[in-house]
Order: structure tokens, then sequence, then C-alpha cells
């Protein structure tokens, strides 16, 4: 997978680091490797974590409003990133219920 088939606003969590199990939006694309990622607390949208595609987990949920919001040049408030985020963990959690997996829990 390259970083050019992540789209904006999308949900992903960290799978290596210090922050394994984190979830975040993907709020900037800057190569084929490396995207910029915001949880809007400690990654806030003026100064996204970088990291490398590798080291993501990438799911299926977008947020539509992020994304537009960002395509149109402009950016999202934290308190958007962190609703939305809170948003997609209970239904990435309820999916992870119904397969049986156990809930990732950010650090």
């Amino acid at each position: 997978m390259l970083a050019t088939d992540l789209q904006l606003g999308q949900l992903v969590s960290s799978r290596a680091g210090r922050d394994a199990g984190k979830m975040y939006l993907v709020v900037r694309i800057d190569d084929e490797r490396f995207v910029g990622v915001a949880d809007g607390e400690k990654r806030t949208v003026e100064e996204p974590k970088r990291k490398n595609i590798k080291h993501l987990t990438v799911h299926k949920h977008v947020s539509h409003s992020i994304q537009a919001r960002l395509e149109s040049g402009g950016l999202p408030a934290n308190s958007e990133i962190r609703k939305e985020l809170r948003a997609f963990t209970a239904l990435v959690g309820e999916g992870e219920k119904e397969k049986g997996l156990p809930n990732q829990q950010g650090g």
C-alpha cells in the first residue's frame, strides 16, 4: 500500500512505536511512504505526527466533513478531529466485538 491509496480524513491506528494502538485521522499526505496524522489532542492539526504507512493499520472509515475541509485548503478544528475519532473508535470497537477480537486501546 502507498500513502496515495489513503484518503484525507481516513481513520488509521498506529502499529509500531510508543503510540501503538492509538487512533488518528490522516490530515496530510507527504509522499508515497509518509502521512501526517492528528488526534486533536497531543498531535494537533497544526502539528501532525509524521508516520510511515508501514507502521499504520488502515481502517475503512473516512470522515467526509474533515476530508472536505482539508481538500478545500482549510484546517478543521482539533475539537472536530476529537469528535470524529470518538465516533469512529466506537464503530471500530463494535466491529471488533462482533468479530471476537479484543479492543485496541490507545495510550
